[in-house]
């Protein structure tokens, strides 16, 4: 299990850049479990994790109809 601390640095290292990867989605959510479920930084990540995936699913919409 990591840490708070290891969590939230690779959570960054995870969503660096503009590029955000289907395996970054899934390395998120493995991330988040090694949290405790009562944890404030899931709960923070979580809901930045939905925010990231409405952000990307409106990149992915709005470049499909620019085509």
């Amino acid at each position: 299990m990591l840490t708070e601390q290891e969590v939230a640095r690779s959570w960054s290292q995870v969503f660096k850049g503009n590029t955000f990867e289907p395996a970054s989605f899934d390395r998120a959510e493995q991330l988040l479990e090694e949290l405790r479920p009562e944890s404030p930084l899931r709960h923070r990540l979580s809901l930045e994790l939905e925010e990231l995936r409405q952000m990307h699913h409106g990149r992915e919409t709005v470049s499909a109809r620019g085509r």
